[in-house]
Protein backbone atom coordinates (compact mmCIF):
# COMPACT_ATOMS: atom_id res chain seq x y z
CA UNK A 1 0.00 0.00 0.00
CA UNK A 2 1.25 3.51 -0.69
CA UNK A 3 1.70 5.65 2.35
CA UNK A 4 -1.56 7.29 3.27
CA UNK A 5 0.27 10.54 3.99
CA UNK A 6 0.92 10.84 0.27
CA UNK A 7 -2.80 10.35 -0.30
CA UNK A 8 -3.52 13.43 1.79
CA UNK A 9 -1.32 15.54 -0.49
CA UNK A 10 -3.23 14.23 -3.48
CA UNK A 11 -6.59 15.04 -1.90
CA UNK A 12 -5.54 18.66 -1.40
CA UNK A 13 -4.87 19.03 -5.12
CA UNK A 14 -8.35 17.99 -6.24
CA UNK A 15 -10.62 20.96 -6.82
CA UNK A 16 -14.31 21.00 -6.03
CA UNK A 17 -14.10 18.82 -2.93
CA UNK A 18 -13.31 21.36 -0.23
CA UNK A 19 -16.92 21.83 0.84
CA UNK A 20 -17.69 18.12 1.18
CA UNK A 21 -18.73 16.67 4.52
CA UNK A 22 -16.26 13.79 4.14
CA UNK A 23 -12.62 14.51 4.91
CA UNK A 24 -9.59 12.62 6.04
CA UNK A 25 -7.02 12.99 8.82
CA UNK A 26 -3.75 11.09 8.87
CA UNK A 27 -3.16 9.23 12.14
CA UNK A 28 0.08 7.60 11.05
CA UNK A 29 1.53 6.58 7.72
CA UNK A 30 -0.59 3.43 7.56
CA UNK A 31 -3.88 4.66 8.97
CA UNK A 32 -6.59 7.13 8.00
CA UNK A 33 -9.59 8.41 9.88
CA UNK A 34 -12.45 9.44 7.59
CA UNK A 35 -15.45 11.57 8.40
CA UNK A 36 -18.27 10.00 6.39
CA UNK A 37 -21.38 12.18 6.72
CA UNK A 38 -21.02 12.66 10.46
CA UNK A 39 -19.60 9.21 11.21
CA UNK A 40 -15.96 8.49 11.92
CA UNK A 41 -14.41 5.43 10.30
CA UNK A 42 -10.85 4.21 10.59
CA UNK A 43 -8.96 2.45 7.81
CA UNK A 44 -5.90 0.49 8.89
CA UNK A 45 -5.27 -1.37 5.64
CA UNK A 46 -6.79 -1.76 2.21
CA UNK A 47 -10.05 -3.76 2.57
CA UNK A 48 -10.03 -7.10 0.82
CA UNK A 49 -13.63 -8.38 0.87
CA UNK A 50 -16.21 -5.78 -0.11
CA UNK A 51 -19.99 -5.67 -0.35
CA UNK A 52 -21.45 -3.00 -2.61
CA UNK A 53 -25.05 -2.07 -1.88
CA UNK A 54 -26.58 -0.36 -4.88
CA UNK A 55 -25.78 -0.55 -8.61
CA UNK A 56 -24.16 2.89 -8.42
CA UNK A 57 -21.68 1.76 -5.78
CA UNK A 58 -20.90 -1.42 -7.73
CA UNK A 59 -20.31 0.55 -10.92
CA UNK A 60 -17.89 2.90 -9.16
CA UNK A 61 -15.77 -0.08 -8.12
CA UNK A 62 -15.82 -1.28 -11.74
CA UNK A 63 -14.77 2.16 -12.92
CA UNK A 64 -11.82 2.24 -10.52
CA UNK A 65 -10.68 -1.28 -11.41
CA UNK A 66 -11.78 -2.71 -8.07
CA UNK A 67 -14.40 -5.23 -9.18
CA UNK A 68 -12.26 -8.14 -8.00
CA UNK A 69 -12.52 -6.78 -4.44
CA UNK A 70 -16.31 -7.32 -4.39
CA UNK A 71 -17.54 -10.58 -2.87
CA UNK A 72 -21.22 -9.65 -3.26
CA UNK A 73 -23.55 -6.88 -4.37
CA UNK A 74 -27.17 -5.98 -3.68
CA UNK A 75 -30.11 -3.87 -4.95
CA UNK A 76 -29.85 -5.01 -8.55
CA UNK A 77 -33.64 -4.70 -8.57
CA UNK A 78 -32.93 -0.96 -8.92
CA UNK A 79 -30.92 -1.54 -12.08
CA UNK A 80 -31.69 -1.73 -15.77
CA UNK A 81 -28.27 -3.27 -16.28
CA UNK A 82 -24.75 -1.87 -16.07
CA UNK A 83 -23.35 0.62 -18.55
CA UNK A 84 -21.56 -1.10 -21.45
CA UNK A 85 -18.12 -0.16 -20.12
CA UNK A 86 -18.88 -1.92 -16.82
CA UNK A 87 -20.81 -4.90 -18.14
CA UNK A 88 -18.00 -7.47 -18.32
CA UNK A 89 -16.71 -6.79 -14.80
CA UNK A 90 -20.17 -6.27 -13.31
CA UNK A 91 -21.50 -9.62 -14.48
CA UNK A 92 -18.64 -11.49 -12.82
CA UNK A 93 -19.59 -10.12 -9.38
CA UNK A 94 -21.60 -12.50 -7.17
CA UNK A 95 -25.03 -11.26 -6.13
CA UNK A 96 -25.47 -11.37 -2.37
CA UNK A 97 -29.18 -10.49 -2.60
CA UNK A 98 -31.23 -9.15 -5.50
CA UNK A 99 -32.95 -6.54 -3.32
CA UNK A 100 -31.92 -5.22 0.07
CA UNK A 101 -29.42 -7.32 1.97
CA UNK A 102 -30.55 -9.29 4.99
CA UNK A 103 -28.69 -9.11 8.28
CA UNK A 104 -27.88 -12.81 8.09
CA UNK A 105 -26.48 -12.58 4.55
CA UNK A 106 -24.20 -9.69 5.44
CA UNK A 107 -22.88 -11.07 8.72
CA UNK A 108 -22.13 -14.47 7.19
CA UNK A 109 -20.55 -13.05 4.01
CA UNK A 110 -17.03 -12.62 5.37
CA UNK A 111 -16.97 -8.97 4.26
CA UNK A 112 -14.61 -6.48 5.89
CA UNK A 113 -15.98 -3.37 4.12
CA UNK A 114 -19.30 -2.12 2.76
CA UNK A 115 -19.89 0.76 0.35
CA UNK A 116 -23.64 1.18 0.36
CA UNK A 117 -26.57 3.51 -0.19
CA UNK A 118 -27.44 5.18 3.11
CA UNK A 119 -31.06 4.03 3.18
CA UNK A 120 -29.84 0.47 3.77
CA UNK A 121 -28.61 1.38 7.25
CA UNK A 122 -30.09 2.75 10.45
CA UNK A 123 -33.43 2.29 12.20
CA UNK A 124 -35.11 0.48 9.29
CA UNK A 125 -32.06 -1.27 7.87
CA UNK A 126 -28.79 -2.82 8.91
CA UNK A 127 -27.36 -1.78 12.27
CA UNK A 128 -24.16 0.20 11.83
CA UNK A 129 -23.13 -0.60 15.40
CA UNK A 130 -23.58 -4.33 14.87
CA UNK A 131 -21.63 -4.25 11.61
CA UNK A 132 -18.75 -2.43 13.31
CA UNK A 133 -18.82 -4.94 16.18
CA UNK A 134 -18.34 -7.63 13.52
CA UNK A 135 -15.31 -5.82 12.04
CA UNK A 136 -17.17 -4.60 8.97
CA UNK A 137 -16.35 -1.00 8.10
CA UNK A 138 -19.22 0.89 6.43
CA UNK A 139 -18.74 3.84 4.09
CA UNK A 140 -22.17 5.24 3.30
CA UNK A 141 -23.12 6.54 -0.13
CA UNK A 142 -25.10 9.62 0.83
CA UNK A 143 -24.08 12.47 -1.48
CA UNK A 144 -26.56 15.32 -1.90
CA UNK A 145 -24.35 17.51 -4.08
CA UNK A 146 -22.03 17.00 -7.03
CA UNK A 147 -19.03 18.01 -4.90
CA UNK A 148 -19.96 15.31 -2.41
CA UNK A 149 -19.99 12.75 -5.24
CA UNK A 150 -16.46 13.84 -6.11
CA UNK A 151 -15.45 13.48 -2.46
CA UNK A 152 -16.86 9.95 -2.23
CA UNK A 153 -14.93 8.95 -5.36
CA UNK A 154 -11.80 10.52 -3.88
CA UNK A 155 -12.28 8.72 -0.58
CA UNK A 156 -12.86 5.32 -2.19
CA UNK A 157 -9.80 5.90 -4.36
CA UNK A 158 -7.73 6.69 -1.26
CA UNK A 159 -9.03 3.76 0.79
CA UNK A 160 -8.27 1.28 -2.01
CA UNK A 161 -4.97 2.83 -3.12
CA UNK A 162 -6.17 3.91 -6.57
CA UNK A 163 -5.96 7.68 -6.03
CA UNK A 164 -4.72 8.44 -9.54
CA UNK A 165 -7.61 6.58 -11.18
CA UNK A 166 -10.09 8.41 -8.97
CA UNK A 167 -8.58 11.82 -9.70
CA UNK A 168 -8.53 11.16 -13.45
CA UNK A 169 -12.16 10.02 -13.45
CA UNK A 170 -13.27 13.07 -11.47
CA UNK A 171 -11.58 15.39 -13.95
CA UNK A 172 -13.28 13.59 -16.84
CA UNK A 173 -16.64 14.08 -15.14
CA UNK A 174 -15.95 17.78 -14.59
CA UNK A 175 -14.95 18.27 -18.21
CA UNK A 176 -18.14 16.62 -19.44
CA UNK A 177 -20.33 18.71 -17.12
CA UNK A 178 -18.57 21.86 -18.30
CA UNK A 179 -19.36 20.92 -21.90
CA UNK A 180 -23.05 20.46 -21.04
CA UNK A 181 -23.16 23.83 -19.25
CA UNK A 182 -22.10 25.53 -22.48
CA UNK A 183 -25.13 24.14 -24.34
CA UNK A 184 -28.03 24.61 -21.89
CA UNK A 185 -30.83 27.11 -22.46
CA UNK A 186 -30.88 30.38 -20.51
CA UNK A 187 -34.38 29.70 -19.17
CA UNK A 188 -34.41 26.47 -17.14
CA UNK A 189 -37.08 23.91 -17.92
CA UNK A 190 -39.43 23.09 -15.04
CA UNK A 191 -39.13 19.34 -14.44
CA UNK A 192 -41.51 17.05 -12.57
CA UNK A 193 -39.78 13.92 -11.31
CA UNK A 194 -42.30 11.07 -11.46
CA UNK A 195 -41.10 8.06 -9.50
CA UNK A 196 -44.49 6.44 -8.89
CA UNK A 197 -48.11 7.43 -8.56
CA UNK A 198 -50.11 4.89 -6.61
CA UNK A 199 -51.37 7.24 -3.88
CA UNK A 200 -50.33 10.69 -5.01
CA UNK A 201 -47.19 11.42 -6.99
CA UNK A 202 -43.98 10.30 -5.31
CA UNK A 203 -41.37 12.82 -6.40
CA UNK A 204 -37.96 14.29 -5.59
CA UNK A 205 -37.79 17.42 -3.44
CA UNK A 206 -35.36 20.31 -3.72
CA UNK A 207 -32.98 18.67 -1.24
CA UNK A 208 -32.76 15.49 -3.32
CA UNK A 209 -29.51 14.79 -5.20
CA UNK A 210 -31.55 14.38 -8.36
CA UNK A 211 -32.34 18.10 -8.23
CA UNK A 212 -28.63 18.81 -8.62
CA UNK A 213 -28.52 16.62 -11.73
CA UNK A 214 -31.52 18.47 -13.16
CA UNK A 215 -29.85 21.83 -12.48
CA UNK A 216 -26.60 20.76 -14.15
CA UNK A 217 -28.62 19.71 -17.21
CA UNK A 218 -30.32 23.10 -17.51
CA UNK A 219 -33.55 22.49 -15.63
CA UNK A 220 -35.14 23.15 -12.25
CA UNK A 221 -37.08 20.72 -10.10
CA UNK A 222 -40.79 21.61 -10.09
CA UNK A 223 -40.76 21.16 -6.29
CA UNK A 224 -37.40 22.82 -5.64
CA UNK A 225 -38.98 24.84 -2.82
CA UNK A 226 -39.82 21.68 -0.85
CA UNK A 227 -36.72 20.71 1.17
CA UNK A 228 -37.79 19.09 4.45
CA UNK A 229 -37.42 15.56 3.04
CA UNK A 230 -35.62 14.19 -0.01
CA UNK A 231 -38.74 12.41 -1.25
CA UNK A 232 -42.24 13.81 -1.02
CA UNK A 233 -45.75 12.91 -2.15
CA UNK A 234 -47.78 15.57 -3.96
CA UNK A 235 -51.19 15.62 -5.62
CA UNK A 236 -51.94 15.76 -9.33
CA UNK A 237 -53.69 19.06 -8.68
CA UNK A 238 -50.52 20.56 -7.19
CA UNK A 239 -48.62 19.51 -10.30
CA UNK A 240 -51.31 20.99 -12.55
CA UNK A 241 -51.06 24.29 -10.70
CA UNK A 242 -47.29 24.45 -11.14
CA UNK A 243 -47.31 23.42 -14.83
CA UNK A 244 -44.09 21.49 -15.52
CA UNK A 245 -42.44 21.81 -18.91
CA UNK A 246 -41.16 18.24 -18.78
CA UNK A 247 -42.03 15.05 -16.90
CA UNK A 248 -39.08 12.83 -15.99
CA UNK A 249 -40.17 9.24 -15.28
CA UNK A 250 -38.01 6.75 -13.37
CA UNK A 251 -37.63 3.41 -15.11
CA UNK A 252 -37.23 0.35 -12.86
CA UNK A 253 -38.87 -3.04 -12.37
CA UNK A 254 -42.39 -2.35 -11.07
CA UNK A 255 -44.53 -0.64 -12.22
CA UNK A 256 -43.06 -0.70 -15.71
CA UNK A 257 -42.19 2.47 -17.58
CA UNK A 258 -45.09 2.00 -19.99
CA UNK A 259 -47.51 1.50 -17.11
CA UNK A 260 -46.35 4.74 -15.49
CA UNK A 261 -46.67 6.74 -18.69
CA UNK A 262 -50.14 5.29 -19.28
CA UNK A 263 -51.12 6.30 -15.72
CA UNK A 264 -49.90 9.85 -16.32
CA UNK A 265 -51.86 10.18 -19.56
CA UNK A 266 -55.05 8.81 -18.02
CA UNK A 267 -54.93 10.94 -14.86
CA UNK A 268 -57.73 13.58 -14.98
CA UNK A 269 -55.42 16.37 -13.82
CA UNK A 270 -52.08 15.36 -15.35
CA UNK A 271 -53.66 14.75 -18.75
CA UNK A 272 -54.43 18.49 -18.90
CA UNK A 273 -50.75 19.42 -18.74
CA UNK A 274 -49.17 20.85 -21.89
CA UNK A 275 -46.19 18.59 -21.15
CA UNK A 276 -48.50 15.57 -21.53
CA UNK A 277 -50.40 16.94 -24.53
CA UNK A 278 -47.09 17.66 -26.30
CA UNK A 279 -45.53 14.37 -25.16
CA UNK A 280 -42.76 16.13 -23.23
CA UNK A 281 -42.18 12.97 -21.19
CA UNK A 282 -38.68 11.56 -20.84
CA UNK A 283 -37.33 8.67 -18.79
CA UNK A 284 -34.17 7.35 -17.20
CA UNK A 285 -33.15 4.34 -15.16
CA UNK A 286 -33.56 4.88 -11.43
CA UNK A 287 -29.88 4.12 -10.91
CA UNK A 288 -29.05 7.25 -12.94
CA UNK A 289 -30.65 9.27 -10.14
CA UNK A 290 -28.27 7.80 -7.57
CA UNK A 291 -24.97 9.51 -6.70
CA UNK A 292 -22.05 7.81 -8.39
CA UNK A 293 -20.15 7.28 -11.63
CA UNK A 294 -23.15 7.98 -13.88
CA UNK A 295 -23.00 11.66 -12.97
CA UNK A 296 -21.92 13.09 -16.34
CA UNK A 297 -23.77 10.45 -18.36
CA UNK A 298 -27.00 11.33 -16.59
CA UNK A 299 -26.59 15.08 -16.98
CA UNK A 300 -25.85 14.67 -20.70
CA UNK A 301 -28.93 12.47 -21.15
CA UNK A 302 -31.18 14.91 -19.27
CA UNK A 303 -29.85 17.93 -21.17
CA UNK A 304 -30.61 16.24 -24.46
CA UNK A 305 -34.12 15.38 -23.28
CA UNK A 306 -34.79 18.91 -22.03
CA UNK A 307 -33.81 20.40 -25.38
CA UNK A 308 -35.84 18.01 -27.50
CA UNK A 309 -39.01 19.60 -28.89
Amino acid sequence: MKKFMLSILLLLTISGCSDSKANQTAVDENQLVFTNYGRTITINEVPDKVLTMGPNTTELFCQLGLADKIIGNTLNNHSRGPLPEYKEDYEKIPELTHGSATREAVLSSGADFIYGIDWEFGSEGLSLDELEENDITVYQNSAKTIDEVYQEITDIGTIFDVEDKAATFIQQQKDRLHAVANTTAKEPAKVLVYDSGDSGIFTASGSNYESRLIEAAGGVNLFEDQTEKDWITVSSEEVLERQPDIILVHDYDQPTLNEKIAAIKSDPALSQLDAVKNNRIISMSLENALPGPRLAETVETLAAGFQKK
